[in-house]
Parts: structure tokens; sequence; C-alpha cells
């Protein structure tokens, strides 16, 4: 800083906010220790994909009970999405996931020390409010700190090091499970929340206000504004449909799928989950360059999540013909994994229609409906493969994954014609 900035009135030194002067030190101070509290999201979800079967086992659970139980992190993840993003644009990503980190880590300790199926449905919708602000803080701190062509970028570099989450509880713990345990498992995924905790406190900084905080209700006024859109409308079911899909699969019916359908054993199973895990690393840094490039092109911030939304139908098609071989069922879950890392690129997309004041709001309400979306989903799954009659070994009928995939598929080609800005014929015009 030159003796020009003090004549200014500009403050002559301010060390604390050192550290973002540089990018990689920005990204080592900030995206990192945000990213790990995705980590932790993205392992509460996969890990119900490897325990899930086994607990189903072990209570005596029918697969709506499962469904349920598994849903009830989205359903409280959907609830705090709103007050969650007004509480990030008014005090920042920092205090906020420092908080809820630590809040996460009780839910992991009370799943842990559970007995019942209300003892379990309580520790996921308290993990489900602890790790609510996962992507949006992100989100949030790229809007504040990088250019509108690089935060889908930075984003999907942040995406890539939330989804080791899924990679760790894919084969790592399936290879401990049976000597450690389930309910281990969870104590060392609470340490690792309180320690998440301790870093965001510690590295992270948000960046000071340019204009006066207004007040609570004035900033809450604003989701009304947001979910008034018809911008909003417009766009945001087909990107949240991109998660919805990710979230209900990798949070539980990929394990059962692999079990009732390909007929894979555990082993085998995590195997997949793996692979599903590189794909979505891949898929996050892919999807997030190439939004951003297409962006600095010239290009729609829509186009790579449309393409991605393409991808994802042609992988569940391909998954309703019911493969079993190893080369087809890690072809489209892969296929399926990558493409629905499409979401983060679709909110930022949806995002970027909005002021920058707004982000945390706008991701938080797309991602309202991404969870309740999810909550549904996983529910009506359940549901609809009650309405088999369970196999010899304890596991439901393929034909009921097939129909749930259909319905998912059908329901993700009406909102994306809907983006697409079909109208349906008996639609009066605006």
């Amino acid at each position: 800083m030159d003796a020009g900035d003090g004549a200014r009135g500009l403050p002559k030194a301010q060390p604390q906010w050192q550290p973002v002067n540089s990018p990689y030190r920005l990204f080592l101070s900030i995206t990192l220790p945000l990213a790990a509290v995705n980590l932790l999201n993205q392992a509460s979800r996969t890990v119900m994909a490897l325990i899930g079967p086994v607990m189903a086992a072990e209570f005596a659970w029918s697969a709506s009970e499962l469904g349920l139980l598994a849903a009830c992190m989205y359903a409280a993840y959907a609830v705090a999405q709103l007050p969650v993003g007004v509480a990030l644009d008014m005090f920042g990503p920092r205090r906020i996931q420092a908080g809820l980190a630590l809040l996460a880590a009780l839910g992991f300790a009370v799943f842990a020390m559970s007995h019942s199926l209300a003892g379990f449905a309580l520790a996921r919708i308290i993990l489900g409010v602890g790790v609510s602000a996962a992507l949006m803080a992100i989100i949030k701190a790229h809007s504040q700190w990088f250019a509108p062509a690089q935060v889908a970028h930075m984003t999907g570099l942040a995406m890539v090091a939330g989804s080791l989450g899924s990679v760790l509880t894919s084969t790592p713990v399936q290879a401990i499970l049976p000597s450690l345990g389930w309910r281990n498992v969870f104590w060392l995924m609470c340490g690792a929340a309180i320690a998440t905790a301790v870093w965001i406190a510690v590295s992270v900084r948000d960046k000071p206000a340019t204009t006066a905080r207004k007040s609570l209700k004035a900033q809450s006024a604003v989701v009304v504004t947001i979910f008034r859109a018809p911008r909003f409308w417009r766009y945001a079911p087909a990107v949240a449909m991109l998660s919805i899909l990710n979230f209900t699969y990798m949070g539980l019916w990929i394990g059962p799928w692999l079990r009732d359908v390909a007929g894979f054993d555990a082993q085998d199973r995590a195997q997949i989950l793996l692979w599903y895990s590189l794909a979505m690393m891949l898929g996050g840094l892919v999807v997030g360059w190439a939004a951003s490039r297409a962006q600095a092109h010239g290009w729609p911030p829509i186009v790579v999540p449309a393409l991605c939304t393409g991808g994802l139908v042609i992988a569940q098609l391909g998954l309703m013909l019911q493969p079993q071989s190893w080369a087809a069922v890690t072809a489209l879950w892969v296929l399926f994994a990558f493409c629905g890392t499409g979401g983060p690129a679709g909110y930022i997309a949806v995002g970027q229609l909005f002021p920058v004041e707004q982000t945390a709001r706008v991701s938080t309400a797309i991602n309202t409906l991404t969870l309740a979306g999810a909550f549904l989903l996983q529910w009506v799954i359940g549901a609809m493969l009650d309405l088999w009659p369970r196999n010899a070994s304890g596991g439901w009928d393929a034909q009921g994954y097939t129909a749930a995939l259909a319905l998912s598929v059908i329901v993700q080609l009406w909102v994306s014609a809907q983006a697409a800005g079909w109208r349906s014929p008996w639609r009066r015009s605006a």
C-alpha cells in the first residue's frame, strides 16, 4: 500500500486481511476449511448407503422406515435453509459455519448413542441442521472474494475436497466396519466435526461489509422477493433436481439397488460407492471449470447444468434396464454421479440473476427445494418398494426400483421443459 492510500482515507494497515491477497492463500485459509464441512456433509449421507442395509436388518426396519430415517436429515436441512441464508448474508460464513459444525458433532454423537428409530431420527435431524450451510457458506465466501466468472470453478474445487467424505465412507468404512462397528464410525465423525469447527474459527475471515447491515426484517423480506421472482421458478426446480437425485441415491438407495438389482455383495457395493465418489470429485472439478469457461466465453451460465441434466436422464434410463454386469453398472453410476455434480453450478447460475449481496439467500432458497425434494423422494422410493413383496434374501423387488427411476425421469423432464421455456397448452399467457 503506498502513501497515497492513506491520503485517500484508506486504512494504512490491516494485517489481519493479508492472507486473502493471494488466491492460493485464500484457497487454503477460506475454501479448504469451509470445504471440510462439506466433507462431513457428504460423509454423513454416503455412510447411510453402507450402514443402512445393516441397520435395517439389525433393527428389522421396512423400506419406508429406512427411507424415512435417512430423509429426516434432509427435512431438517430444508427447514434450516432460509434462516441459514439470512444468517450467512448478515454475519458471514465464519461464525455461522463454526457454530453449525459443533451442532453436527452433536448429531453424530447422538446417532452413535441411540438404540431406537426415534433416537436415530433425532440424531439425523440435529445433523441436518448442523450441515445445512455446507455448500451455501462456500458459495457465499467465494462470491465475496472472487469475480463472478471464477466462482463456479473455485466452488468446483471445494466440491472436490468435500467429495473426499464420500470416498472415505465407501471402501475405507467397509474395511473397518466389521472390527470397529458403525457406532465407533460415528464417534470418529463427531471428533472430525469438532476439529473442523476449530479450524474454521481460527482460519476463515469474512470480507468486511461495504454497506450498512440491514435489519433482520429487511433481510428476511428479500427471501420473499426471491421466491416471488418468475426467473427463480423458471430455473430453480430443474437445478434442484440435479442435486435431489444425487442426494437421494448417494444418501441411501444406491446401496440397496446394488444389492437387490445388480446382486452385488457388500464388498462390491463398497467398490461401486468408491467409483461413485471419485466420479463426484471429477465432476465437481470438470463441471465447475466448464461452467466458468463457458461463462467467460459468453455462454449463459445455465448451459453446463443443462448438459448435466441430459446425462443424468440417460443414466437413469440405463439403470431402468436393470443391468447386472460390473462394467455396465459401474459406467451408469459413474455417469449418474458425474452429472449429479451440476447442481452447484446451477445454484451459481441462478444466483447471478440476483444482486451479489443476496447470493446466500438465493442459494438457500434453491437448496430448500432440493432438500425438500430429497426428503420426499427418499421416502417415496421406500414406499414404492414396499408395494412389492420382499425377496428371499430380505431385500426389495427390482421392479420397485425401476418404477422409482421412471418417476424421477418424468419429474426431471418436466422441470427441464419449464426451464427451457416450454409452456403447457392449458396455461394462460402472462
